[in-house]
């Protein structure tokens, strides 16, 4: 049996939007726990929703975020309740700080051993770059800018 080619979505800032939340880690202390914990009430992104179900028509979806682990629980009900693909979800280890253009292509490196990527969608465009370094087919999430506190997060404090 031939195996369908991979689409790969982000989640925030991706699916997910997180501006709601991104008070938590604007300021000092950052609250990540309050960042973390508002996530399930976060809207779904139109563009990158409809992007998503219409890869799901020829491909398998799997989710690769720099969100810890602890939060799958949340994270895979909030796929449910939007009416997205059902897909493997990726998630960055616990004590794992990391950069995201770090984690995530190592993340997906393991997924292309024995499976296409056809796709990786993503908004952080220091985690694009570095797929499309890695040759992988890249698409843009535009449709929300990153704000400076998600930036951040994602690409010097490893928590996202």
């Amino acid at each position: 049996m031939t195996h369908r080619s991979l689409a790969v979505f982000d989640l925030d800032g991706t699916l997910a939007d997180v501006r709601h939340r991104l008070h938590h880690i604007e300021g000092r202390p950052r609250d990540w726990d309050a960042f973390f914990a508002a996530a399930p009430r976060d809207p779904p992104l139109a563009e990158g929703v409809a992007l998503a179900l219409e890869s799901a028509e020829e491909h398998e979806v799997v989710y690769v975020t720099g969100r810890p682990e602890r939060c799958r629980h949340d994270t895979l009900r909030w796929l449910d309740r939007h009416g997205l693909p059902a897909g493997r979800l990726l998630m960055r280890g616990g004590g794992d700080r990391r950069p995201a253009r770090v984690t995530k292509p190592e993340l997906l490196r393991r997924l292309a051993r024995d499976r296409a990527v056809a796709l990786v969608v993503d908004d952080d465009e220091q985690v694009c770059d570095a797929y499309e370094n890695a040759g992988f087919p890249v698409v843009r999430a535009g449709w929300a800018a990153a704000p400076p506190a998600l930036e951040r997060a994602q690409e010097q404090e490893g928590r996202t």
